[in-house]
């Protein structure tokens, strides 16, 4: 078991892959296949996990992350605490844009477990931003899937003059006004 570091792996041309890492299976495999379904111009592989570390006899296998999405389910903390302690697998240099926080089930604000401002507070402390959805209406799923294909276009290089960095300073920079 070992963290997860951006540039240990070469890119593959044409080829961009993202981690979801979340307790919710069912949500991540209905993103999953949204992200599969829209138009795009280049090859993407999506993994999932629970948590991280992930298993070390894959390391072989698995190919260079590009983006990673922790998928925060805002009525269970469980789902928070497996995240919090999933990040002290992720390597520094990835939270210079390489890692977003998506908060799911933001549409049924009665049911809510997880304070926001903790989960803000939580972007705030890794530079990361934090996008708030609905993963169970399809259009909002559709949504989500399309900008997280732009986030990982731009992670994974793709975009000409544009760093996941600046990417990333610009979605805190919106955030804040």
């Amino acid at each position: 078991m070992s963290v997860l570091r951006p540039f240990d792996k070469l890119p593959v041309l044409n080829s961009a892959a993202i981690l979801l890492v979340g307790t919710d299976e069912g949500l991540q495999q209905k993103l999953a296949e949204a992200m599969l379904q829209e138009k795009k111009n280049f090859k993407i592989s999506i993994h999932l996990a629970t948590s991280l570390p992930l298993p070390s006899e894959r390391d072989h296998l698995r190919p260079r992350i590009d983006l990673i999405v922790f998928m925060i389910d805002i009525k269970s903390k469980y789902s928070l605490k497996k995240v919090e302690a999933s990040l002290a697998y992720v390597d520094a240099s990835f939270f210079l844009g390489k890692v977003c926080f998506l908060v799911t089930g933001v549409g049924r604000v009665n049911y809510c477990s997880i304070d926001t401002s903790a989960i803000c507070k939580l972007g705030e402390a890794y530079c990361s931003p934090v996008l708030f959805c609905e993963l169970e209406l399809e259009g909002v799923r559709v949504a989500t899937a399309q900008r997280l294909l732009r986030m990982l276009r731009i992670c994974a290089g793709f975009v000409p003059g544009f760093s996941a960095l600046s990417f990333g300073l610009l979605m805190r920079k919106s955030a804040d006004d």
